[in-house]
Order: C-alpha cells, then structure tokens, then sequence
C-alpha cells in the first residue's frame, strides 16, 4: 500500500471523519463504521484532503485534465481544496467547478458555481463517497447537458465497497459501467480494514477482533460480490 495510503486512513481516524461502532446509515443499514467527510472543518485539514486527492487523481487519471468537478454541497470544497493542492503539488492550473441545488436567477444566474463548462472540457468529479450512485445521477447528465465534457474519472476518498442498486456490484463499479468512465479511491475499506486491524492508531485500537469480525459479518450481507 502507498504511503499516503496509509497517512490518509491514519488521517481519516485522527480527524474524526472515519468511526467505529454501531451507526445507522440513510439506507436503513446498520454498519459498524461511518464516514463523515463534513467533519473536515479546519484549513490544515481542508489542505491535507486536498493534496491526498491530487494525488490520487495523478496515480490514477493523469494530468490530462481541465477542471475538478464536485457534486453540491460536500463536493464544492472537495472540488475547491483539490484543484488548489494539484497546482501546489504538480504545477498545474487546473479550475473548480460544482452545480447549484437551485438555478440561480439573478446577477451571472446558471446552475453552476467556478469554472464555465465548455464542449471539451476534460473534468475530474470528485465526491467523498458513493454509497448508491444518487448524487452522479443527478449532476451528470446536468453537467453534459451544458456542454460536451469528457468525464476522465470520479474519484472518491473511501470505497465503501458496498453492493449497489444492482445487488452484486459496488457502486462505484456501477457508476463506471453506466456512464462509461473510470471510478477510483483514495482508499477502499478492505485497505483500511488490513492497515487498521490491532494496529494503534491515535493512542487507541480501532479495529481489535471483535470489531473486525463486526465488519466481516457486515460485508457478508452487504458487500460487493464482484
């Protein structure tokens, strides 16, 4: 596993944002561990998120990429810290962009926030997870509707690895297959799983045994078959 692999689960856990114990998810599922990417508040953090997505992005899509897109509302500061940190970590400009939930009527008015779309424009989407697929439903065919994009790929910061609508695949796996372009983490849940399993992490073991036999038992009803 790459270094900033493991940096950014140590991460997650050290900011609160990766928990351990009994929560109740909005699909109704109970999982023994939930993630909160709205509780990156601070700007270290904001900058640290940033340039661990940057990199992501470059070991996975390239440079070969105009703009970072993020879904409203989490993935406006997600598509803002990331563009900000590739050009810090790489040397190139890229710009942000995201959708408004309501179309603005006054002043510039559109639905979009940053960075005009244009026909071939080549865009990176980032979002903090994709648990079943909604948010890209909604914001892709807005966002190829204004202009001729080129999605290059959506990246995520943590693969739940959960089955999607589908019922085998996980949904990323399904995002990639339904609109053709490449989905990738930063990590997965089966890397922090392996990386956090009686492993002290911020003075404490997060995943002893019994939490890890928790999530075994979880992703034998929920996990992706494939």
């Amino acid at each position: 596993m790459e270094e900033y692999k493991r940096e950014f689960i140590e991460f997650m856990v050290e900011s609160e944002v990766l928990k351990f114990g009994e929560f109740t998810l909005k699909s109704g599922r109970k999982s023994p561990f939930f993630m909160n990417a709205g509780a990156y508040v601070t700007g270290d953090q904001l900058h640290r998120l940033g340039c661990y997505y940057a990199r992501a992005i470059h070991d996975n899509f390239g440079d070969d990429f105009d703009i970072v897109f993020g879904p409203a509302y989490k993935g406006i500061p997600l598509s803002v810290v990331t563009a900000m940190a590739y050009h810090e970590l790489y040397g190139k400009e890229v710009r942000y962009c995201s959708n408004r939930k309501e179309k603005k009527d006054h002043g510039e008015g559109g639905s979009l926030l940053g960075a005009e779309l244009y026909d071939g424009a080549r865009v990176v989407m980032v979002e903090d997870v994709t648990t079943s697929g909604k948010s890209i439903d909604e914001t892709y065919p807005l966002i190829s509707s204004i202009a001729n994009i080129e999605v290059k790929g959506l990246m995520v910061s943590l693969n739940r690895m959960e089955v999607g609508k589908g019922g085998v695949k996980a949904a990323i796996d399904e995002v990639s297959d339904k609109y053709g372009f490449p989905t990738a983490c930063i990590v997965d849940m089966a890397e922090v799983t392996e990386y956090l399993y009686n492993r002290e992490c911020q003075g404490r073991v997060v995943i002893d045994d019994a939490m890890k036999a928790s999530i075994d038992a979880y992703y034998e009803q929920y996990g992706a078959k494939e």
